[in-house]
């Protein structure tokens, strides 16, 4: 699989990956597909959005409802 499809089949396949990018739209299809936990979401809404750390652990808790990554 070449990195683009794998980034897609990340990014459209069930599950939170799926949904990360109607979330946060400023999130790329590779991005996604990079992340490895919640945690590495959390730094990068943190990042993206200029929120604070218990901001975007917040909105991340709350999109994820206990699923993870």
């Amino acid at each position: 699989m070449t990195e683009t499809a794998h980034a897609n089949a990340a990014t459209s396949g069930p599950g939170m990956r799926g949904e990360i990018s109607a979330k946060w739209g400023k999130f790329s299809s590779a991005e996604i597909a990079a992340l490895k936990s919640k945690d590495d979401l959390v730094s990068q809404v943190q990042t993206k959005y200029q929120l604070d750390k218990a901001q975007a652990q917040k909105d991340v808790d709350a999109f994820a409802k206990g699923r993870q990554l």
